[in-house]
């Protein structure tokens, strides 16, 4: 037999299966959010869910149907993300590993790539659906993704399966093989832990859209302008910064302003292209190089709240910059390079 007639064989769509594909796709983007709540990582709740499907695939000829597909998917999504937790641990941000910085004429600490750092999920891979995003929005914004680090795997996978999809105890029990009573056990203590270090609902002032539009335009108009006075105008009193994988970070309005002086020089130096991530506003930061072309910086993922902007995490991570739609680099017109 020849190597390509084998490889037909070992294809899925000349397989008795061929169904699977269209019967489990429609969940792919659902288990991607789950394993991104779960990891805290966007690259990883991929390469885990491309495992899953490999998974579910290999052993779809011995599914009984005794449960629904999507309660067998996720139970193998939850396996998967456990296993995977036992290796990768807990994603923190800047602001949960220390205290911030007094002093922001001191140059930022360096760059600590070896720590496993929180990361964004770009709203775009999770569909165009408004109602989605919307009913997705607060379990998907970086402050609850940061708090859910704080829970213990399987907590952390009781929460979000009954407070954020809304499954029954009995279910999540069944799915994870313990009792009733182990579950809700679990999510009374995962509610408790969340609390203490997220006690606030983020996000929960927002602004109208059309107010929120308005504060994000002058926001780039002023960081491209180089205005720091309007920018500080923009921040709420207790502004947060911090720009992962730099441990230093900053908070108070003031210190976060004179942060930003020892950074943002001169008007035209910063060019700056809305986004999203994490059902938050965005932005991809450029900086301009010797050639004249804007390159990719930070993707800025910002708190806004009625106040004013709450908080910016500035992502120093530019493989963000492509999943989120963003051009790899922005000639002196504006225009976007490839």
């Amino acid at each position: 037999m020849t190597r390509a007639a084998q490889r037909r064989i070992d294809t899925p769509a000349t397989r008795p299966d061929e169904g699977f594909a269209r019967l489990t796709e429609p969940y792919r983007r659902e288990l991607l959010a789950y394993c991104y709540r779960m990891l805290g990582s966007i690259h990883d709740a991929e390469d885990l869910v491309q495992e899953i499907y490999l998974q579910a695939w290999r052993g779809y000829g011995g599914f009984e149907g005794r449960s629904s597909l999507r309660t067998w998917l996720y139970r193998i999504a939850t396996r998967a993300c456990l296993k995977a937790l036992e290796s990768y641990g807990r994603r923190p941000l800047p602001s949960g590993l220390g205290g911030p910085s007094d002093d922001p004429s001191d140059p930022p600490g360096p760059r600590l790539p070896e720590v496993p750092w929180l990361q964004p999920a770009p709203d775009a891979l999770f569909g165009n659906d408004p109602a989605a995003v919307i009913e997705a929005r607060q379990t998907m914004r970086l402050a609850f993704i940061a708090a859910l680090q704080h829970l213990p795997g399987r907590q952390r996978a009781v929460l979000i399966l009954r407070d954020v999809l809304g499954w029954r105890a009995a279910e999540v029990a069944d799915l994870i093989g313990t009792t009733t009573a182990a579950v809700n056990s679990a999510l009374q203590r995962a509610r408790a832990q969340l609390s203490e270090v997220a006690p606030t609902a983020d996000g929960v002032t927002e602004p109208t859209d059309p107010q929120k539009r308005a504060l994000l335009d002058r926001y780039a108009a002023a960081f491209e302008n180089a205005d720091i006075a309007a920018l500080m105008g923009l921040l709420t009193d207790d502004a947060v910064w911090e720009m992962p994988p730099i441990l230093t970070w900053y908070a108070g309005r003031e210190t976060v302003g004179r942060f930003l002086a020892t950074r943002v020089h001169a008007a035209g130096d910063h060019r700056m292209v809305p986004a999203s991530a994490n059902g938050q506003p965005a932005f991809g930061a450029y900086t301009r190089d010797h050639d004249g072309v804007y390159r990719p910086h930070a993707l800025q993922v910002l708190t806004v709240t009625a106040a004013g902007i709450a908080r910016v995490v500035a992502f120093l991570d530019v493989d963000m910059f492509a999943p989120c739609g963003l051009p790899s680099a922005l000639h002196a017109t504006g225009d976007s390079g490839v």
